[in-house]
């Protein structure tokens, strides 16, 4: 049995992906969640076009049943400690994977878990309706690798259950790594999309590139303090890469951040460019690049909602 806590574009989409292999309980707004009840979870894209009927939702941990194998957590990193706080009981005795933006949330969720398996995926999910979501692309699979308590037994179960059920997935020989290397995309880019109300593809531009390069040097230097080793040996092996691959992948998407901002609600800020500034604090490493983007960020969040467009990058 699986339990799908906060599930947005990317819980709902797993819910549908794993619902082939597995029971699958989700914790969603309730516009999803009588939708589901009425007539099934509706998905298309790259995962399938189908209509997915037999995902129970609940409205809270009385909702499940008194054992579940392993909780995903989608939401977004601004909810994590609520989340925690309101399954406490339930998380307490089992292995609860984060699914999420930005570094940090594993850090909230093992005061509470069993234990806990981090996980990226770099993949374009988007709600198109009450439960309606669209999987468009991905520029990789979904990795998962052991965080903090359980086994490797457990790791590996888990990814026999979400590659049963068609998602592209391995195991990752260093998790901790990966988020950074997951969140360098997001410190980069979704900032900048959401400052100046533009896709991805937009950051590409000569005018950007210097804050850019600024951004993924101070971050590699904070991670060399932090005895973190990404793929990418260099900042300017990893910018390579960002305007390379990962930037034409997302060209036309407007990253969560930006939808957050258009909306008036909190971004993950604190878990990416924030959390940076704060660890480089913490090092005696000058940020002055993050930290300038994650005030930028904040006062815009202060400035309340404008007008939201369609689609999300997670």
């Amino acid at each position: 049995m699986i339990a799908i806590l906060g599930a947005g574009a990317v819980g709902l989409s797993l819910a549908g992906k794993l619902a082939g292999a597995a029971r699958v309980y989700v914790l969603c707004r309730p516009v999803h969640a009588d939708a589901i009840r009425d007539r099934g979870l509706l998905m298309e894209g790259i995962w399938g076009d189908r209509t997915v009927e037999g995902i129970a939702c609940i409205a809270g941990p009385d909702d499940l049943p008194p054992s579940v194998d392993y909780i995903f957590i989608t939401a977004k990193g601004t909810g994590t400690a609520a989340i925690c706080e309101q399954f406490a009981g339930i998380m307490k005795g089992s292995t609860v994977v984060s699914l999420q933006n930005g570094i940090g949330n594993e850090e909230v969720i093992a005061r509470y878990a069993g234990s806990v398996i981090g996980g990226t995926v770099t993949t374009n999910f988007s709600v198109e309706g009450p439960a309606e979501v669209r999987v468009k692309s991905a520029s990789g699979p979904m990795m998962l690798g052991a965080w903090s308590g359980g086994d490797a037994a457990g790791l590996d179960r888990l990814i026999r259950i979400v590659r049963a059920a068609g998602i592209p997935v391995e195991r990752s020989p260093d998790i901790r790594a990966g988020k950074w290397a997951k969140s360098l995309l997001n410190i980069t880019v979704n900032p900048l999309c959401a400052l100046f109300s533009v896709p991805v593809g937009a950051t590409a531009d000569d005018r950007l590139r210097g804050v850019i390069a600024h951004l993924v040097h101070e971050t590699f230097a904070v991670m060399a303090a932090e005895g973190v080793r990404v793929p990418w040996a260099t900042p300017e092996a990893y910018l390579a890469h960002l305007f390379c691959v990962q930037i034409p992948d997302f060209a036309s998407v407007y990253p969560s951040m930006y939808y957050d901002i258009k909306i008036g609600r909190k971004t993950e800020i604190d878990l990416l460019n924030g959390y940076v500034a704060a660890l480089g604090e913490r090092h005696g490493i000058p940020t002055p690049y993050n930290r300038c983007i994650a005030d930028l960020i904040r006062f815009r969040e202060s400035a309340g909602p404008a007008h939201p467009t369609d689609e999300a990058l997670s």
